[in-house]
């Protein structure tokens, strides 16, 4: 595909330093745009920026926290100093949380005894808040503070990270799958709430990619594919895991003006068809 043209474009990227977020990151900056990474991790984050600076990009990072309004507050002054005022935003800071997954993905009636077992009944309120907080009320702050940059601006996009888990919840991780979907519903009520002002919302829904969030989940100590790997190749048509490159198309393609310009309120997967396949 044609790239687009975002030259002195300031984006905002939050969880940039992701697996996933990396290749955004140095894809929008190969576009010409100038690319702020928020996150916590300023080594891993100045890493990236040294990445993009020697493929001849633009970028800058600052230690932020999504959930902390005036560490975003400050974060915005910043990058507004330093690159001017935000024209897209993307919420990739997400993830999942080991108290806010069960140990197994049926619950059985002698499960209730077994301590040992993380079940529905026991599953520590902390975990549920953490998921939640991080995906959610992470989107909706940093979204508070960087769409006032938008207001008004010709071609404003936001772009959130759904998941597989808004549209058929996953077994064993109840918290990620119900803050995804909130995701998805917060996505279209922004892209109306904001259509009258030039700003434009959408999302994607990665399927199934090997991150360091889910690795555990999907390969086993000695590298090999768990059964849970298998399970999910066995019900994505394209028989395998997405690529990380895989998703920059779609990126692109959103933060496009020209290309999705009348592209407001939708959640677009990209998953090798996981979606669409009823397992029979």
């Amino acid at each position: 595909m044609n790239k687009p043209d975002l030259k002195n474009k300031v984006v905002v990227v939050s969880g940039g330093t992701g697996v996933l977020g990396s290749y955004w990151c140095k894809a929008l900056a190969e576009c010409g745009a100038k690319v702020a990474i928020l996150g916590t991790n300023l080594d891993k984050a100045q890493k990236l920026v040294k990445e993009i600076e020697e493929i001849g990009g633009v970028a800058l990072t600052v230690q932020t926290n999504v959930l902390d309004r005036q560490s975003l507050i400050e974060a915005k002054k910043f990058i507004n100093e330093t690159f001017g005022t935000c024209d897209i935003l993307i919420n990739g800071a997400g993830g999942n949380h080991p108290q806010g997954t069960t140990t197994k993905e049926y619950f059985e009636l002698d499960d209730i005894k077994k301590d040992e077992l993380l079940t529905f009944f026991n599953l520590p309120l902390e975990g549920f808040e953490h998921v939640f907080d991080l995906n959610l009320i992470g989107t909706l702050l940093a979204t508070q503070v960087f769409a006032q940059d938008m207001l008004g601006k010709k071609d404003a996009t936001i772009i959130n990270i759904s998941s597989m888990n808004a549209f058929k919840p996953l077994t064993k991780i109840p918290a990620y799958s119900a803050a995804k979907a909130a995701i998805s519903n917060f996505t279209q009520w922004l892209a109306v709430h904001f259509a009258k002002v030039g700003i434009r919302v959408n999302a994607i829904a990665p399927g199934f990619f090997l991150t360091s969030q889910n690795e555990n989940l999907l390969i086993d100590k000695e590298g090999n594919l768990t059964d849970r790997a298998h399970k999910i190749i066995n019900h994505t048509p394209m028989g395998r895991f997405g690529k990380p490159e895989e998703l920059v198309g779609t990126l692109l393609y959103l933060v496009d003006a020209e290309a999705s310009g009348f592209v407001t309120g939708i959640v677009i997967p990209v998953d090798g068809g996981f979606s669409a396949y009823s397992g029979v």
